[in-house]
């Protein structure tokens, strides 16, 4: 998933703000996963300058669905 994550933030830099946690040696990571209930790698976490949460996905996702919600965010 990493290539596709990278491709994304260099397409959509300055529209939306990537960031990327290590869940298991990164204590905001933890904290984060605990806070959106996430309990498998990769999840993503689609969150609103609002601070709502859009939409989560688990596991590994094509990138045209990756596509799709972070356009949902604009």
């Amino acid at each position: 998933m990493k290539p596709v994550v990278d491709r994304l933030k260099q397409e959509y830099e300055g529209k939306v703000t990537f960031k990327l946690y290590n869940v298991e040696s990164d204590q905001e990571g933890q904290a984060l996963a605990q806070q959106y209930g996430a309990q498998y790698v990769p999840t993503f976490v689609f969150v609103k300058s609002d601070g709502s949460v859009l939409e989560t996905k688990v596991g590994e996702t094509s990138e045209d669905d990756l596509k799709a919600a972070l356009d949902a965010l604009q």
